[in-house]
């Protein structure tokens, strides 16, 4: 059975942009097709939050780019890591662990 799509909620781009490139740099769609993959279907991103958001990323100094070839050999921008996105992902995913473990806890008490 294939996953439902699911809208992404406040917050949670920023972490699976960077949770995408901690498994190596790549251009912007790249990123795209790697957030579906990790997050197994359910979270498709469309260049008109991705895009806005890789700069934000990169301004915050979590990413940086330079420009390259894509594999259909058209000029793309690369996003990478820096040490600062490494760090990032740590603060954003014990956030997350703490609102998940929130929710769950919320759940759990209405049942």
């Amino acid at each position: 059975m294939a996953a439902s799509k699911t809208s992404l909620l406040q917050g949670t781009l920023d972490l699976l942009i960077l949770r995408a490139l901690s498994l190596g740099s790549d251009h912007g769609l790249g990123v795209a097709r790697r957030v579906q993959q990790i997050t197994r279907g359910t979270f498709d991103v469309r260049p008109g939050s991705l895009f806005p958001a890789l700069h934000r990323l990169e301004e915050k100094g979590w990413l940086r780019s330079e420009w390259g070839e894509s594999e259909n050999r058209r000029r793309a921008k690369y996003y990478q890591l820096t040490k600062a996105g490494r760090k990032q992902i740590e603060t954003e995913t014990a956030t997350w662990d703490r609102i998940a473990a929130a929710m769950a806890a919320a759940i759990a008490e209405t049942s």
